[in-house]
C-alpha cells in the first residue's frame, strides 16, 4: 500500500487471522488435516486462501438463482483483482473484510498469486452454468481451474526449491484431488443437475446419467450402465496424476511436504475406498473415519509411505491399455498434532518470513 494507505494495525491483522482459522477449524473436512502440520506463519497464511476460496465455492454451490451467482462471482473477481492491484485498490477490497484483510496480508510476506483465484471462479462459473464435458482433456482444464489454482496458491505459501518444476507438479496434484472428489460425488452432483464424467468415457462404457426433470430420470437423477467399471477406470486416471504431483513434495520443506502428503493421502485412500466398491460410492458420499485422517496425517508428517491397497480395483476401458500403477498411501503412526507441536521452525527456504 501506499504512504498515504492506512495500513490495518496488527491486532485487527491477526483477529482476521483468526476468524479465516475457524473457518478451515469448522468447514474443512479434509484440508484442516493437513494444514495443522504447518507453523504458524504458514498456517495462518494457508487458513486465509482456504476461507477465501470456501467463500467462492459456497456462492457457486448455494441457493441463490443462477443470474445471482453469477454476479456474486464477478464481484469476487472485481475483488481479486482490487487486491493484486495493491494501493489503494487493496484497502478498498479489504475494508470491513477480514477474509480479505487475512489474504492481503498473507500475500504482501508470501508470494502468493492471487490472481490464481480467477481460475477457481472461472470453474465455479462453469458449474452454475451446468457446462459438461466431452473428453477428459476438457475435464481436466476444469479441475485445473477449481484445484490446480489451490495448489498454485499453496505453493506460494510454501515456497519451493525448483519453483519451475514445482507449480506443474501442483497441478497435477490438485487434478488428482478434483478427479477424486468428482468420482465421490457423482450421484450428488448428478441430483444437483451437474455431470462432469466425460460424455467419450460414458459412451465408451456405454454408460448414461441423466439428470432429474428429464424423462424416466426421477428425483434424483438416473445412473444406466456399468458405472462402477468406469468409476474404476477413472480412478486409474486419477492414481496416474497422484504419480506425477506427489513428486512436488521432494521439492518442498520438510513441514510443507507433510501438509501437503497429509491431504493428498487422505484424498487418495479415499480414491481407493471409492475403486474397491463404486456401487457403495454412488449410494451415499463416502468419506474416511476421522481416526483413519489423523493417522494419515501423523504418517505424512513422519514421511511414511506403503503401498496403496487398491492396486487390483483398476479397470482399463475396452481396447485400451491400462493405466501406470497407483502411487503408496502412507502408514499410520501416532498424533500429527503432538508431533507438529514438537516439530521447530521449518528449514530455511526461497519464501519471504511471514506474520
Amino acid at each position: 500500500m501506499s504512504s498515504t494507505t492506512a495500513v490495518p494495525d496488527q491486532a485487527a491483522i491477526q483477529a482476521a487471522y483468526r476468524h479465516c482459522e475457524s473457518i478451515v477449524r469448522q468447514q474443512a473436512k479434509n484440508f484442516a488435516y493437513g494444514i495443522t502440520l504447518l507453523p504458524g506463519a504458514k498456517r495462518r497464511a494457508l487458513s486465509a486462501v482456504y476461507a477465501y476460496a470456501r467463500r467462492i465455492d459456497d456462492i457457486g454451490d448455494g441457493s441463490m438463482p443462477a443470474a445471482d451467482k453469477i454476479a456474486a462471482l464477478g464481484a469476487a473477481r472485481e475483488s481479486v483483482a482490487l487486491l493484486a492491484a495493491g494501493g489503494g485498490a487493496a484497502a478498498e477490497a479489504i475494508a470491513g473484510d477480514q477474509v480479505l484483510l487475512a489474504l492481503w496480508h498473507a500475500a504482501r510476506v508470501f508470494p502468493i498469486p492471487v490472481t490464481a483465484f480467477r481460475e477457481l471462479i472461472e470453474g465455479c462459473e462453469a458449474d452454475v452454468r451446468g457446462v459438461r464435458y466431452s473428453d477428459i482433456e476438457e475435464l481436466e482444464h476444469y479441475c485445473r481451474c477449481v484445484a490446480g489454482s489451490i495448489g498454485r496458491l499453496s505453493l506460494g505459501v510454501f515456497g519451493s526449491s525448483d519453483p519451475r518444476t514445482a507449480e506443474p507438479l501442483a497441478d497435477a496434484l490438485g487434478i488428482a484431488l478434483q478427479l477424486t472428489n468428482i468420482l465421490r460425488d457423482v450421484s450428488e452432483d448428478l441430483g444437483n443437475g451437474r455431470v462432469y464424467l466425460p460424455a467419450a468415457d460414458l459412451a465408451r462404457f456405454g454408460c448414461t446419467l441423466t439428470p432429474p426433470g428429464q424423462a424416466g430420470a426421477g428425483e434424483r437423477g438416473l445412473v444406466a450402465g456399468p458405472v462402477a467399471e468406469l468409476l474404476r477406470f477413472e480412478a486409474d486416471r486419477a492414481r496416474a496424476r497422484y504419480d506425477t504431483g506427489l513428486r512436488l513434495l521432494a521439492l518442498l520443506d520438510r513441514r510443507s511436504a507433510a501438509c501437503t502428503g497429509a491431504m493428498a493421502g487422505i484424498y487418495r485412500q479415499l480414491l481407493e475406498h471409492i475403486a474397491a466398491d463404486p456401487q457403495l460410492a454412488l449410494s451415499k458420499r463416502l468419506s474416511l473415519p476421522a481416526r483413519e485422517k489423523a493417522m494419515i496425517a501423523g504418517a505424512a508428517l513422519a514421511g511414511i509411505v506403503r503401498p496403496a491397497r487398491g492396486g487390483k480395483t483398476r479397470a482399463a476401458a475396452p481396447g485400451t491399455p491400462e493405466s501406470p500403477g497407483s502411487p503408496g498411501l502412507p502408514e499410520s503412526p501416532g498424533s500429527p498434532a503432538a508431533q507438529a507441536r514438537q516439530d521447530g521452525p521449518p528449514p530455511a527456504g526461497t519464501v519471504r518470513d511471514h506474520p
